[in-house]
């Protein structure tokens, strides 16, 4: 009898990258705009500073074992990475808030 032994192991990157957005972004057209309100907007109408960043540092980044949603066991990660069911998570952050893209 023949018997089949079977594993599977995910490993993950994980990659982040600062922009400098400039200070009159939040206030255009005379109306003040609040980070957590407005910056996902500003984000993707201007992916054109981070996207290839993001890529870049990613393809340089060291695998690492697990799903990389456990913030405890993974220092490197931001805590919110918590889409356990999506193969691929997008986040920003900004003086400690954030949301995801």
């Amino acid at each position: 009898m023949k018997v089949k032994i079977q594993q599977r192991s995910v490993y993950h990157k994980f990659a982040e990258v600062e922009i400098e957005i400039p200070d009159d972004w939040n206030n255009k057209d005379g109306v003040e705009n609040y980070y957590d309100e407005h910056i996902n907007d500003y984000l993707h109408d201007n992916e054109e500073l981070w996207v290839d960043k993001v890529d870049q540092a990613l393809s340089k980044a060291p695998y690492h074992y697990g799903f990389g949603t456990d913030a405890d066991a993974n220092d490197h990660h931001n805590s919110c990475m918590v889409d356990t069911h999506e193969e691929s998570e997008w986040r920003y952050e900004v003086e400690g808030e954030g949301g995801h893209l």
